[in-house]
């Protein structure tokens, strides 16, 4: 598959790129970037050409794939062009910036007969594979609550454009900040793991820290804390910040009627199962991917054997249209003060 990256930030450059090089069945053919020397010395390294705009780009009949990780505001209107271009398209997460735009690109690919994935790659995660085999095999019983969390101390020490002036601290280009950054990835989780979805939410969503070039507060929030009541009746938090000053937290723990899960909680061990009975059940299976220590992800991968094997892949994009209703339902409680009843469909 001749696949093109559009948007060469960090995230390009830290696991699509290096995921294509590395997949024997994908070809690194074309870079776009707003910087066009960014997009130039990437096409220079990895081989390839460097495109002058979307539009040229996607005009190249040869480019049969494309990820699309530019900034959060430009994922919708990229998306839907490329699929009417005719090509595949795995887009980074968040999906878009409104329920509306989310739509019309599932929309779109249904319309176009190309896939749409979305990078949610906490899925693909080994120890959280696991985890749901284990859920399903009934070993912790009847899941009740749990709690889930993903902080770091921030993008501005991540980003390609490092510091305060960096794209998620800005409104008009992010749209929301750490709910769309992390949070959306442990809800589109915790619906894996249970086979559930998010009913309902009451949140705070906040901004407590992060400041701007002038040393204002950001205008996206820095920390989300959502109480979520899953369809099924399972009630749980979801926590997501950019305020974890020291260590990464990615962690998930269920509680069930026969045990408690664990997942990556522990330093040692991914997975923990402990029985109400007695007894521990520890799993050395991987370590999460971190801001520094970031490890082949599976996204990419699956996208090109989708695409090679025509067939649907594991994370299409109707498939979380659910967690982006509960992003936007928790940035709305957050901005009401009430809860807000998700449209489960």
């Amino acid at each position: 598959m001749k696949a093109a990256v559009i948007g060469c930030g960090k995230i390009a450059q830290v696991r699509h790129i290096p995921e294509y090089r590395d997949n024997p069945d994908a070809e690194l053919y074309g870079f776009y970037d707003v910087n066009q020397d960014r997009a130039r010395q990437l096409a220079e390294q990895y081989g390839g050409r460097s495109y002058s705009s979307v539009e040229d780009l996607l005009a190249d009949k040869e480019i049969q794939g494309v990820s699309v990780c530019a900034a959060n505001h430009v994922h919708a209107a990229i998306t839907i062009q490329a699929l009417k271009a005719g090509k595949h398209v795995l887009c980074e997460k968040p999906m878009a910036v409104t329920l509306q735009e989310c739509e019309d690109m599932v929309q779109a690919a249904e319309e176009h007969h190309r896939i749409l994935m979305i990078g949610q790659n906490q899925r693909f995660a080994k120890a959280h594979r696991e985890a749901k085999k284990i859920l399903l095999r009934g070993d912790i019983g009847k899941v009740l609550t749990f709690r889930c969390t993903f902080g770091h101390g921030g993008p501005e020490s991540w980003s390609v454009d490092a510091g305060p002036g960096n794209w998620f601290f800005d409104k008009k280009k992010a749209a929301m900040g750490a709910m769309a950054d992390l949070g959306v990835h442990k809800t589109d989780l915790i619906q894996y793991l249970l086979d559930d979805v998010v009913a309902e939410t009451t949140a705070k969503v906040v901004t407590l820290d992060k400041r701007d070039t002038q040393g204002n507060l950001i205008g996206v929030d820095d920390n989300a804390v959502c109480i979520y009541q899953m369809k099924s009746g399972i009630l749980g938090t979801m926590t997501a910040s950019w305020t974890y000053y020291g260590e990464e937290d990615n962690s998930t723990v269920l509680y069930g009627t026969e045990g408690i899960m664990k997942i990556y909680a522990h330093p040692q061990y991914s997975l923990e199962v402990i029985r109400k009975n007695g007894g521990t059940v520890r799993y050395e299976i991987d370590s999460i991917q971190t801001n520094d220590n970031q490890t082949k992800s599976g996204i990419i991968d699956e996208f090109v054997s989708a695409v090679k094997d025509g067939r649907e892949c594991e994370v299409p994009g109707k498939s979380v249209l659910s967690a982006m209703r509960a992003v936007f339902g928790s940035v709305e409680s957050g901005r009401t003060g009430k809860t807000v009843v998700i449209d489960v469909l």
